[in-house]
């Protein structure tokens, strides 16, 4: 990033961002929480004509899906932008591409197999782009946790409800269990579909979307809630606690909304008069009840569409966006800010670079199949039946 482009966000680094490699830690951020410095600077202007001919060649036998999330050099050559759920419908409905390209990460690819035919091949440019809140949650962890809500006498009273941004083999266990996917935007219609087939929900794996639905969508409280550990025995929980929630969350969170806190809100609110703040649901509680605007990704985008001439704002979500709708708003006078000082790129959507997609276009425009995101049938199954009952959500 340019120093223009950083003042005009109003973003300093300070000696608490990383660097892309992650040579130094935030103590401020949660656990587990990585916040890269700047990107590398722009890759070299012949790979945007390597790229450009290779996706010409192609034609419409590639389709090139690019999450929000990811860098310029790289959105430039979707076909569509979006969000993973979003991307994952897309690819869906371009039965006639042979090669779908998710400029993501892994979960996002692995959506877009389980929803596409089998004819269709989904690429992933770097196997090494995955998600932290995704790994957050193994399929070993949950059938332990399962396991112990079966002895705590509550199983059959939980319906499970994962978040999209989950691995296939969370989905799958979730379909299993006769749970439902969501995303940021339905994640309280799941969920009051969940209460209506069991007593309890078990809310898989990012816990602020789930505690933020729950007491602030919904009119549960924070007692209601629990979080089970998996690194605790019994999730550090005893059966009594479990017995008594309404709502087990998973301890997982994104790297990236973890990031924000409630001295951000405050700092940005002295700084500028005026502001509105707009974050996403993955962050804290104590962050989204202090916000004046909550809302996904697309909630995110069009509300500062509709935003008036001159209006100020300030945006909990991932950098590159943030940047990206500052550009695209100020010819309307719309001032938009990043919520914190701290630079905070996502470290494992940005692996997915200019270098990486011009590979991976020019090996498919030769013939050679490479990075192919396949999940296999059993798993696909019932990924399939969680995400069916998604879309069936009135």
């Amino acid at each position: 990033m340019t120093t223009a482009q950083t003042t005009e966000l109003d973003v300093q680094p300070s000696p608490l961002a990383l660097l892309l490699l992650g040579r130094e830690a935030d103590p401020k951020s949660e656990r587990g929480v990585e916040c890269p410095g700047d990107l590398p600077s722009p890759s070299d202007p012949d790979l945007v004509e390597r790229a450009r001919a290779a996706k010409e060649k192609l034609g419409d036998k590639v389709f090139v899906l690019g999450h929000h999330y990811q860098r310029d050099e790289v959105i430039q050559f979707a076909d569509v932008t979006g969000d993973s759920f979003k991307l994952a419908k897309d690819a869906a409905a371009r039965p006639e591409a042979e090669y779908i390209v998710f400029c993501g990460v892994h979960f996002m690819a692995e959506s877009a197999d389980i929803l596409t035919s089998d004819d269709q091949k989904v690429v992933l440019p770097d196997l090494a782009a995955g998600c932290s809140m995704a790994d957050m949650a193994t399929a070993e962890q949950v059938a332990e946790c399962w396991d112990v809500l079966t002895e705590a006498g509550i199983a059959e009273q939980v319906v499970p409800v994962s978040y999209m941004n989950s691995s296939a083999d969370i989905k799958a266990f979730t379909g299993r269990h006769g749970g439902t996917i969501c995303t940021s935007s339905n994640a309280q219609r799941a969920l009051e579909w969940a209460f209506a087939q069991g007593e309890k929900v078990l809310f898989l794996p990012d816990q602020h979307l789930g505690r933020n639905t729950a007491v602030r969508d919904m009119g549960l409280s924070l007692e209601d809630c629990v979080l089970y550990n998996p690194h605790k025995p019994n999730g550090g929980l005893t059966a009594e606690q479990l017995r008594d929630a309404k709502m087990i969350l998973w301890r997982g969170h994104c790297s990236v909304h973890g990031r924000f806190s409630l001295e951000s809100v405050e700092d940005v609110r002295a700084r500028i008069p005026g502001v509105n703040v707009l974050v996403h649901p993955e962050c804290r509680h104590e962050v989204v009840a202090a916000a004046d605007y909550v809302g996904s990704t697309e909630y995110i985008i069009k509300a500062l569409e509709a935003a008036p001439a001159g209006s100020k704002w300030a945006i909990g979500t991932e950098l590159n966006l943030v940047r990206r709708l500052a550009n695209r708003f100020a010819p309307e006078g719309k001032e938009i800010v990043f919520l914190d000082k701290t630079v905070c790129f996502c470290s494992t959507m940005n692996r997915i670079d200019l270098p990486h997609l011009v590979w991976t276009l020019e090996s498919l425009a030769e013939g050679k199949l490479v990075n192919r995101i396949e999940v296999d049938r059993e798993t696909e199954k019932f990924a399939k039946l969680a995400l069916e009952r998604m879309l069936a959500l009135p």
